[in-house]
């Protein structure tokens, strides 16, 4: 069995096959016959529990938070299971663009309270500064340096770790039920997932302070209102909106979105002469692209592009 393939790439659509990706085991169903990638369903088993569910629709790759019970909150498990999922999206070239939603009616609630407070007045209480080093903050670099978007279907609370999820995002796109929550005043710690990165950089430092200082509540026509979220929709259209919108992404030249994003995440601290340096710079790889030279010849032949992600 191949590290990131099915056991038998001949498996008739119907059939299943199972994946293994360092210590995630996934099983897929409806195997495209003739590149052995999954079509539909994946589920990834971290332990013995089934903390996120995959879903490949095209070139596009869903990642569902699954622990609805707990409103998706976070746990160890989960964020050793999403890292993971993370980075085997990153490296897959069949992927051209990530989604990120939960099951239920949460996005995500943050870190999971119950599970931290049983730990919090123990005899080995949880460091929560390692913790972040060492389970978090992998989750957000990895959608920040990954070279295709990645969008954020928010289908419900987003809150507090689940939040800054969501910021670390390219792209949102919300139900019109969802909401958002710098949680973690609330309960006497500092933003942390990116959040004091992000924020201000989406709403500004005003708007980021109030949110941050009084951990209120801020809905989903006021997310979009004040550029928290891209677009915004009716609970029930949103999985075909979102899907529609990732399709979108991913038929794009996926290269060249990958240099676009590495430059603007670079422009939030560069100086204009570094800026367009890096622009003139990133210019010699994307024009040696089959995408660029498809989109010239498409413009020229007055048709539209077929991109290939290459």
């Amino acid at each position: 069995m191949s590290e990131q393939g099915p056991i038998d790439s001949r498996a008739r659509p119907t059939a299943f096959a199972l994946f293994r990706f360092n210590s995630i085991c996934c099983l897929a169903a409806d195997v495209d016959t003739r590149t052995g990638i999954p079509l539909r369903k994946v589920i990834i088993m971290a332990g013995n529990s089934q903390t996120i569910l995959l879903q490949n629709c095209e070139s596009v790759r869903t990642i569902t938070l699954n622990r609805p019970n707990v409103l998706n909150a976070f746990n160890e498990e989960l964020a050793t299971a999403l890292v993971e999922a993370l980075r085997d999206a990153g490296q897959d070239e069949s992927v051209r663009c990530l989604m990120i939603t939960g099951a239920g009616r949460a996005f995500c609630s943050g870190q999971d309270l119950v599970e931290y407070a049983d730990r919090l007045d123990g005899d080995k209480p949880i460091e929560l500064e390692e913790r972040l080093r060492d389970k978090y903050n992998p989750i957000i670099l990895a959608i920040r340096t990954m070279e295709k978007p990645v969008l954020a279907s928010v289908n419900g609370v987003a809150a507090g770790a689940g939040c800054s999820l969501a910021l670390a995002c390219d792209l949102r796109i919300a139900s019109a039920s969802a909401s958002f929550i710098e949680a973690f005043i609330n309960i006497g710690v500092v933003p942390d997932c990116g959040s004091t990165f992000m924020l201000p950089r989406l709403v500004g430092v005003s708007r980021a302070m109030e949110l941050s200082f009084t951990g209120r509540r801020v809905l989903a026509q006021e997310a979009l209102q004040i550029g928290l979220v891209n677009q915004v929709v009716a609970d029930d259209e949103l999985p075909g909106e979102a899907m529609n919108l990732a399709q979108k992404l991913a038929s794009l030249p996926t290269r060249a979105i990958g240099m676009t994003k590495q430059a603007i995440n670079t422009s939030w601290t560069a100086d204009l002469d570094a800026q367009i340096e890096l622009e003139a710079r990133l210019q010699t790889p994307a024009t040696r692209t089959q995408d660029h030279r498809e989109g010239v010849h498409a413009f020229v032949e007055k048709r539209p592009p077929k991109f290939r992600g290459r």
